[in-house]
């Protein structure tokens, strides 16, 4: 026999004594959960026909009861008693059955409960061997780097965003548009004819014919710096 057969025929008789071992300790151990469950539901089934059973055998009393009535009192009699032990019988299994369903409901929560805090425990360690590899001061300056890249991000757009170019004073530039405006008017008063010179005499005093065309003259140079403004 090679070392090769030796080995997996070791390993065989181990493997079949600690299968032997499981199944003693298991049977030391009592039935699973799930196995007395289901011996449980086989019992209210099996309980479940005898009642059907009984109730059946309680209308065939009652029907022999009816039939004999008071022609044959004595065997009337013996049909009410047999009927009476036959309710009294489907009286305890209906008692039977509510405490064996009260307890197979409690196995079944049980066996749930059992479950779920063994799922949450599977899960509970693949979080801690998720969360064993990260380190919580490593994770604050990860974050706080992102934090300060955020920052520097935003300094870059802003500079992008800024024109380019010399920056002038906008007072300045105001200062200028008002002497541009100004000389305007002063182009379109000359093109105009400008304003007549005021005479340094004095005038004689003039006649109400003359003192009306003074004032008509004097409205019309008004209406002329008027649209001169307006042109403006």
């Amino acid at each position: 026999m090679s070392k090769i057969t030796k080995l997996f025929k070791g390993s065989s008789g181990s493997s079949s004594s600690s299968s032997s071992k499981s199944k003693h300790h298991r049977s030391r151990g009592g039935p699973s959960p799930q196995e007395a469950i289901h011996k449980l539901r086989e019992t209210e089934e099996m309980l479940t026909k005898k009642q059907d059973y009984l109730e059946k055998r309680i209308e065939q009393e009652i029907t022999i009861a009816k039939k004999h009535g008071t022609k044959n009192k004595r065997a009337a009699l013996q049909a009410l008693k047999r009927k009476k032990r036959l309710e009294q019988q489907l009286t305890q299994i209906d008692g039977t059955l509510s405490t064996i369903e009260f307890q197979r409901e409690a196995l079944e929560n049980s066996h749930t409960n059992t479950e779920v805090l063994k799922n949450m425990g599977f899960a509970a360690k693949a979080m801690k061997k998720v969360h064993e590899n990260m380190d919580v001061d490593k994770i604050d300056d990860l974050m706080q780097d992102i934090t300060e890249q955020q920052d520097v991000a935003q300094e870059i757009s802003e500079a992008i965003s800024r024109p380019f170019g010399e920056e002038y004073d906008e007072d300045e530039l105001l200062a200028e548009l008002a002497e541009l405006e100004q000389e305007e008017l002063e182009d379109n008063m000359r093109s105009m004819g400008g304003l007549p010179a005021v005479p340094s005499s004095k005038l004689p005093s003039a006649r109400p014919s003359q003192r009306a065309t003074i004032k008509k003259r004097a409205e019309e140079e008004d209406d002329m710096r008027m649209l001169a403004s307006w042109a403006t």
